[in-house]
């Protein structure tokens, strides 16, 4: 297939700016493949989607306030840097902007003087090794100057860091949060969990390649980002009884989902592992475990419509695609939900 088979127009106003209130007030559309309908409900009807013996699957990462805004030591002039991915206590690879001012040896300070870096390594993709110098704990000095590294596409400022984690969110370690879990909250899990469904949780570091477009013109030939997953025991215990029992296994975000079909084998089983994973999923796809998935609304020819498209059918898909805006449901991050069944 061609990238521009998962194109639509997607009218800007469209594209949500900023969280709702009320977690589980978003919009969702309900797409059936078995009946091949349509429903239109709001987020806390899941409830009613879900059976007593499924397991619904959540990614407990935890997004680090990733931005950090500073200055050059030398000439006083600002930067930008955006952890990517931490190498040991005190290294991170980055990206800098502007990068002219991040040659080798420059240096840098944030909040006056509660930290401080040093660029030690310019990397052939133009990214940064930056080395950090702090007093106590990176995260608590992180916390208390990062912001969030939200989208590109969203324009407004978020009044509350916590709106753009989950409220199950525990590992830190994303670049960007796992947007299908936004729309729970604890009472919602409660619900489900006193219906007789399973919640379990695994992980996996959501990072900015997640935001890349395919640009090869034949899909096939694009080249997913690797990110680090953790399965553990306990959870792949709970997901072979499901599936032993003939229940269902349902997937909660693009995350979710590619460390279920990372972990499982053939026969449907997962096990203990953890690692990094670059699984590529698109139509003719062949998915060896997951039955269901609940997910928001995705970027044009991006990876993650083309995983929807896998699961729920090309055609399936598009068509939602084209009533959702007809109905204008709010898309991407802070927007409404698709669930898949």
């Amino acid at each position: 297939m061609k990238r521009h088979d998962f194109y639509y127009d997607l009218p800007e106003e469209l594209i949500a700016q900023v969280p709702l209130k009320d977690r589980t007030a978003s919009r969702l559309m309900v797409l059936d493949r078995r009946k091949d309908s349509v429903e239109h409900k709001t987020f806390h009807n899941v409830i009613d989607y879900l059976n007593k013996g499924d397991t619904l699957v959540l990614n407990d990462t935890r997004v680090l306030p990733a931005r950090l805004h500073g200055l050059k030591e030398e000439t006083g002039s600002a930067i930008e840097f955006l952890l990517l991915k931490r190498m040991n206590h005190t290294d991170w690879e980055i990206l800098v902007r502007p990068g002219k001012k991040a040659r080798e040896g420059a240096k840098f300070r944030f909040g006056g003087d509660i930290l401080s870096a040093e660029i030690i390594k310019v990397l052939e993709n133009g990214n940064r090794i930056a080395r950090f110098a702090f007093e106590g704990v990176f995260e608590e000095v992180l916390d208390r100057l990062g912001e969030m590294p939200l989208p590109p596409y969203i324009h407004e400022k978020l009044e509350d860091k916590e709106r753009y984690q989950t409220v199950y969110a525990k590992y830190e370690g994303s670049a960007a949060a796992p947007t299908a879990g936004l729309h729970f909250t604890n009472e919602l899990l409660d619900e489900i969990r006193k219906k007789g469904i399973n919640v379990v949780f695994v992980t996996l570091h959501v990072g900015l390649g997640t935001f890349r477009p395919v640009k090869t013109e034949n899909i096939e030939e694009h080249q997913m980002h690797q990110e680090y997953y953790i399965m553990t025991g306990e959870t792949a215990d709970i997901i072979n009884r499901t599936k032993q029992a003939g229940n269902r296994v349902i997937g909660v975000g693009t995350t979710s989902c590619r460390v279920l079909e990372t972990v499982a084998d053939e026969k449907g089983r997962v096990r203990q592992q953890s690692g990094y994973t670059g699984i590529y999923i698109y139509p003719s796809y062949r998915f060896k475990i997951l039955d269901g998935l609940i997910t928001n609304f995705h970027l044009p020819e991006s990876s993650l419509i083309m995983l929807v498209s896998a699961l729920a059918g090309y055609e399936k898909t598009m068509k939602a695609y084209e009533i959702a805006i007809k109905e204008k449901y709010r898309f991407f991050s802070f927007g409404d939900a698709m669930l898949i069944i």
